[in-house]
């Protein structure tokens, strides 16, 4: 019960980011258009069935995320500097979907309506199956792995929940999101700070 009440009060705290006018990459394809996704250099990419259905709100932890269209386009940002401006407001944590394609450390660069700018860390593991190397949480895996012409069993691929913390006692109007192409982010939410909690 306990767990149940603070998912809900986390819930209510957040709000997704609409990052749809900087989608640039397909990571997702359909067992029967395998070669239309292209992660990384290889073109892998995640199989769609096990994946939510596109355009849909899913929680993670308690975490409302918009899901991203699948098999109707680009459906995540592979990064490369895209500025995403945001509701300007308090906020204790940047929430994002993402996957790198080797586990990466890099920045976002939080801006805030009085003009400062904050380098915070975030750190993604591989979208290649194994142990989050940065304590992220596994928001979906599928079980098999897509390649250009096949699909791999026993190749399971996987997309991580990760946030990275708002330090700043000030109202964020903006992140950038790292120079980094082989970081690729699915959807970002922000989590407002507490009532109380934001002075």
């Amino acid at each position: 019960m306990t767990n149940t009440l603070v998912t809900s009060a986390i819930t209510r705290l957040c709000d997704p980011v609409d990052i749809s006018g900087h989608r640039n990459n397909t990571a997702i394809s359909a067992a029967t258009a395998t070669k239309a996704g292209a992660f990384n250099v290889w073109g892998n990419s995640y199989a769609a069935e096990y994946l939510p259905a596109g355009e849909s709100l899913v929680h993670v932890a308690g975490v409302p995320f918009r899901f991203p269209p699948v098999c109707d386009g680009p459906d995540n940002v592979r990064c490369a500097g895209q500025f995403l401006e945001v509701p300007e407001g308090r906020y204790d944590w940047v929430h994002v979907l993402a996957a790198a394609e080797r586990r990466c450390e890099d920045t976002v660069e939080l801006s805030f309506g009085d003009g400062s700018v904050d380098a915070e860390p975030l750190r993604v593991s591989d979208f290649w199956a194994a142990p989050a190397w940065f304590g992220e949480i596994t928001a979906f895996e599928s079980p098999v792995m897509h390649y250009p012409h096949h699909v791999q069993r026993g190749v399971p691929a996987v997309m991580w929940a990760q946030r990275v913390p708002v330090t700043r006692r000030a109202d964020l109007a903006g992140v950038r999101l790292p120079r980094n192409v082989a970081v690729h982010v699915f959807a970002v939410t922000l989590q407002r700070a507490e009532a109380g909690h934001d002075q």
